[in-house]
């Protein structure tokens, strides 16, 4: 027990400096969660194999993050916004997960290893440019709001991109995958194609059902309570419940998690679930990213120092080139056209999350997945 509390001190305590130096500094909370990991991590060996068993429970915090994504989509605002959402976000995502497929296939990957790459660097940083334009004033201007719709596109597209990965592996990367943690609990394992589709659409059917009929009566009951804490109770269980579901029939825990939320959106009990699910979520992404940190093979950074600075120069400059072409295609010129390319230039935090999930699935071997988190990390 007091080796558990020694090592959740010196996560908090890494967190509690480095991130608000980080943000001081201009760097985002992201990259202040990553240094924090480097630092109790490769730098001064406080923490060692236990950050993978950790890095697990904190991917909750993504299944949380896409639940609150789903709380704002407004089928309204999305239809007013649809073709900065869907023509610029859908070009943006497609032509650079084409351009990023096609050099990892020119450099000897497999299609699957190679799509998959594509699909890491195709996304940005929500977390960085949000709050870059948000300290900056520049949210309300036509780049910060092209920035907004592409980032939203992303955020949406990591969906389906989760679904596709398990579907992408390697045959001769199972016994290299990192071990999952399950217990083999699933409720479609031997079913027939037939009735595993049906089992899936089922479970689908009854978070959409369940959310739009069935929240409402109990979040009624838990506020005649008047226990704040029994509706955080609630909010949890509601979300790791869905997740369970998922994943009992091999489904992404977060399409769930999202579709729940999309139910939800129109709720009375909205503004009170983001309230209480807000802190859970900023906790474990940030740990995840403590651990993304204290897992950084330095070993491998200073051997291959020089395909890593080559690659995040090379993700950068053809993101840049795919974002400034799509920038003068739908008009944005002059310095909303520059803000809006040099700010989605970057790769992002789900990259990360695409890169354990990929390894889990034997879709790209672990040696690869070190190097590809380093660019990703130097690109932030």
């Amino acid at each position: 027990m007091t080796t558990y509390f020694i090592q959740a001190f010196i996560y908090l305590l890494a967190a509690v400096i480095t991130v608000p130096l980080a943000k001081r500094f201009g760097l985002g909370s992201v990259l202040g969660y990553l240094v924090a990991g480097v630092v109790i991590g490769p730098v001064m060996g406080l923490v060692g194999q236990e950050t993978s068993t950790i890095q697990h429970f904190a991917e909750f915090g993504v299944v949380m993050m896409l639940f609150l994504i789903g709380m704002e989509i407004d089928p309204k605002a999305l239809w007013a916004m649809r073709v900065r959402l869907l023509g610029l976000g859908g070009l943006q995502v497609t032509l650079t997960t084409a351009a990023g497929m096609a050099v990892a296939w020119w450099l000897g990957l497999q299609w699957q290893t190679a799509l998959t790459v594509g699909l890491i660097f195709a996304l940005s940083s929500t977390a960085i440019v949000l709050q870059t334009l948000d300290e900056k004033g520049l949210s309300k201007t036509e780049g910060g709001r092209n920035t907004f719709a592409v980032l939203l596109f992303q955020d949406i597209a990591v969906i389906p991109m989760l679904a596709l990965i398990p579907l992408l592996a390697l045959p001769g990367l199972k016994g290299s995958s990192m071990p999952s943690d399950d217990l083999g609990l699933s409720l479609v394992v031997g079913l027939p194609g037939w009735a595993h589709a049906l089992v899936v659409v089922g479970a689908i059917a009854a978070v959409i059902v369940g959310g739009y009929y069935l929240s409402r009566p109990l979040f009624r009951y838990v506020v005649k309570s008047g226990l704040r804490e029994v509706f955080t109770a609630t909010a949890l269980m509601l979300v790791i419940g869905i997740a369970a579901l998922m994943s009992l029939v091999n489904l992404s825990p977060a399409l769930g998690a999202f579709l729940a939320g999309v139910v939800l959106a129109n709720s009375e009990f909205r503004h009170e679930l983001e309230a209480n699910i807000e802190p859970f979520k900023g906790l474990l992404l940030g740990l995840f990213f403590i651990t993304v940190g204290a897992g950084i093979n330095f070993e491998v950074l200073v051997a291959e120092w020089g395909t890593v600075v080559s690659l995040g120069v090379a993700v950068m400059a053809v993101k840049a080139l795919i974002l400034l072409v799509l920038a003068q295609v739908f008009g944005i010129r002059s310095s909303n056209g520059w803000l809006f390319t040099l700010g989605l230039a970057q790769a992002g935090e789900f990259g990360f999350v695409l890169l354990t999930y990929s390894v889990q699935n034997s879709v790209i071997p672990p040696e690869i997945s070190q190097i590809l988190s380093l660019v990703v990390a130097l690109s932030m």
